[in-house]
């Protein structure tokens, strides 16, 4: 079944080769202010392993259209504002619709990185600040982006923005820099603490149910018995990036 979205994914095939860094620590940029590194978000005695594996469901069927409650939620959460320019440049999540071809049937849905296991983003960064955590969680290490983009361009699903602007009243659990680039974290400050990301919980809250967050290697897990009862799509998955993120219904 042939789709097309509204914002204009990237066409372009290419074959791209993971890989994954690791960085730690806390730097002060001000007086009394520390900028927490996300890598390290969890506690030292309890270590990020790949026995885990991070992802999230989406049934696209129960995501209505107009509904921003995910969106509005992550905005929240890490201090984002438009600025005054285009919402989707300064989300880490945005709507858009999928409208079938030959039909002309229309979907709506949330896109954010997809937190690949083979993420192209990764593969082009010349400093290693893009990453994958050995859980599957893809971020970027503020300290070293040098804001040369090129995972913007990489990203087949337009999910990573650069900050142009001067942060003000920034939160410690989600710091950003000017000039470098930024995309979801899959709330990794929350995940790390036990809790779940804000898109979901929000979506819950709103009573949708639209988003499922859970262990993709945990056959127990409520993400894994879902994926196994109802089956799901990836976006472009002829990229063969076998992305964290997935959706029913599509």
């Amino acid at each position: 079944m042939s789709h097309e979205v509204s914002e204009g994914v990237d066409i372009s095939r290419r074959s791209f080769l993971g890989k994954s860094a690791a960085v730690a620590g806390a730097i002060t940029i001000a007086p009394g202010i520390i900028l927490h590194q996300v890598a390290n978000a969890k506690p030292d005695d309890e270590a990020v392993t790949g026995s885990v594996r991070w992802g999230m469901l989406i049934d696209t069927n129960k995501c209505e259209d107009g509904c921003t409650d995910c969106v509005d939620a992550c905005n929240t959460v890490h201090g984002l504002t438009g600025h005054g320019r285009p919402q989707t440049d300064t989300q880490y999540i945005r709507k858009v619709t999928l409208r079938e071809i030959s039909t002309g049937h229309e979907l709506s849905l949330p896109m954010m990185c997809q937190h690949c296991e083979h993420p192209p983003c990764v593969d082009v960064c010349p400093t290693g600040a893009s990453f994958k955590r050995k859980d599957g969680i893809v971020l970027v290490d503020k300290h070293i982006c040098i804001g040369c983009r090129y995972c913007m361009m990489a990203c087949p699903y337009k999910a990573r923005s650069f900050v142009h602007e001067e942060l003000k009243n920034q939160t410690l659990n989600a710091p950003r820099g000017k000039g470098t680039v930024e995309s979801c974290t899959m709330c990794v400050h929350r995940v790390d603490n036990g809790d779940i990301p804000a898109c979901v919980e929000a979506c819950n809250k709103g009573k949708h149910d639209a988003m499922i967050f859970g262990d993709l290697n945990d056959p127990n897990s409520h993400i894994s018995k879902a994926l196994k009862k109802h089956g799901s799509q990836e976006i472009r998955a002829d990229l063969n990036l076998n992305t964290g993120v997935r959706y029913q219904s599509i």
